[in-house]
């Protein structure tokens, strides 16, 4: 028995002393930067890429939440009017919050499938269903 509680002790040691992050998700920070009066989110794709969302329906909910117009040109988005960092930043994770990540687990392993006529967000993780909820107005609607 001492054998093993020196051998453990020993394993002990021998890890990393500095903190670890739980999280496998760590979304990358926007390139956001402005032109005149418009404002360019330099790494749209691949942001859209990291959460595994089709560009189109981040891009609307973007400018929905904005209240702005733009397009999508390559891989950057080109918003109209003047937007921080920081409002691009928000907007994304509150994206991230009700479109990628599991209401349950939290972890982003989800997609979009239709069950019968509703649109569902499913985690891949732990099975864990709900239906996409339709917003108005920036609240949401329950």
């Amino acid at each position: 028995m001492e054998e093993y509680v020196d051998l453990l002790d020993r394993a002990l040691r021998q890890l990393p002393r500095g903190k670890t992050n739980d999280s496998r998700f760590i979304i990358p920070t926007p390139k956001v930067f402005m032109e005149g009066k418009t404002t360019i989110f330099d790494n749209f794709d691949a942001m859209c890429n990291y959460i595994n969302r089709e560009r189109e329906h981040v891009m609307k909910f973007l400018l929905n939440e904005l209240g702005t117009a733009g397009k999508i040109a390559g891989d950057r988005v080109i918003l109209q009017g003047r937007f921080s960092s920081d409002e691009v930043e928000h907007q994304i994770q509150r994206y991230i919050d009700e479109y990628v990540l599991c209401w349950e687990c939290k972890k982003p392993d989800t997609h979009f499938t239709k069950m019968d006529r509703v649109w569902v967000l499913k985690c891949d993780a732990c099975g864990a269903i709900r239906p996409i909820i339709k917003r108005k107005g920036g609240t949401v609607k329950k």
